[in-house]
């Protein structure tokens, strides 16, 4: 169904005869009798009927007629929301892992809602390979991942993928054996702390497959002992486990008491942050914005 057809009906509703329709839009008699033949057609039932020297609906070109408000309602909404000279308004649906969300997304949030109120974001919290299945399974238009520089992540084709932020990670280590190390490069450190168990995310495979990467060209590998994907629960682990144990944390965070943070260099461990869209999406005026708002 033409929805342009729908026009010429509703006119026809509300003036009662062709000649005033085709006078409203700026039209001939003859058009308006052929469009709305046609939308008759299309509908498969016939929509005028003779009332003496003129027509009228039919009960069906009544409730056709109804139908088209909302139906051309809908089509000028849709119209406006993806004009991209339009005030943006939508729902950005966004998933991605904690560090991100309160990073970038709150931060956008607050911007959104102070300057672009129409534009609303639902957040989920998911580890990366979660956001980018939802992603792909259209459940959400923004996924927020990550990956490290030394296990970078494998992309896909239909998606467009943002770079965000880099952020270096440290080796955090029980306060009391933070000293066996330090100044020493990555392998010097990893190679110190080989006999403690090791502490890898319990959802997400990237900072393992760093940790055993590294420990490979110490020459040994890692016992993986605990899994967790809570930043606060590792550092819980380190503090006050049943045997000593270390992981990867971002550098500069303000750890608590009992744990160490050891720096690495040659290599740097850096986690990178990026934001995904399936391609072609990231036209659409609200996801433009919140796009835009990220990447400040």
């Amino acid at each position: 169904m033409d929805t342009r057809r729908l026009q010429f009906l509703l006119e026809l509703s509300r003036h009662g005869s062709m000649r005033a329709v085709a006078d409203v839009l700026g039209t001939t008699t003859s058009t308006v009798s052929q469009q709305i033949a046609v939308l008759a057609k299309e509908i498969g039932a016939p929509l005028l009927e003779p009332d003496g020297r003129r027509v009228r609906l039919t009960p069906a070109g009544r409730r056709l007629a109804e139908h088209a408000v909302t139906i051309l309602a809908a089509v000028e909404a849709a119209r406006a929301d993806l004009d991209p000279h339009a005030e943006p308004a939508g729902t950005v649906r966004v998933a991605g892992f904690a560090t991100a969300v309160r990073r970038s997304v709150l931060p956008a949030a607050a911007a959104l809602a102070e300057h672009h109120p129409q534009v609303e974001l639902r957040i989920s919290e998911y580890e990366p390979h979660e956001a980018f299945a939802a992603l792909l399974a259209d459940d959400v238009d923004l996924a927020l991942t990550y990956d490290y520089d030394l296990a970078p992540a494998v992309t896909d084709p239909a998606v467009t993928v943002s770079p965000l932020w880099t952020a270096r990670w440290d080796l955090a280590v029980p306060a009391a054996d933070a000293a066996r190390a330090r100044g020493g490069n990555t392998g010097a450190v990893f190679e110190a702390f080989r006999d403690h168990g090791w502490i890898v995310n319990s959802r997400n495979s990237a900072d393992e497959d760093v940790i055993r990467r590294l420990a490979s060209t110490a020459r040994f590998t890692p016992r993986v002992t605990h899994r967790a994907d809570s930043l606060e629960l590792v550092e819980d682990l380190i503090a006050t486990g049943p045997a000593p144990a270390v992981g990867l944390l971002p550098a500069g965070r303000a750890t608590r008491p009992g744990v160490a943070l050891v720096p690495l260099a040659g290599p740097d461990v850096r986690q990178r942050a990026f934001a995904c869209t399936r391609r072609g999406r990231e036209a659409w005026p609200p996801l433009a914005l919140v796009l835009g708002l990220l990447a400040r």
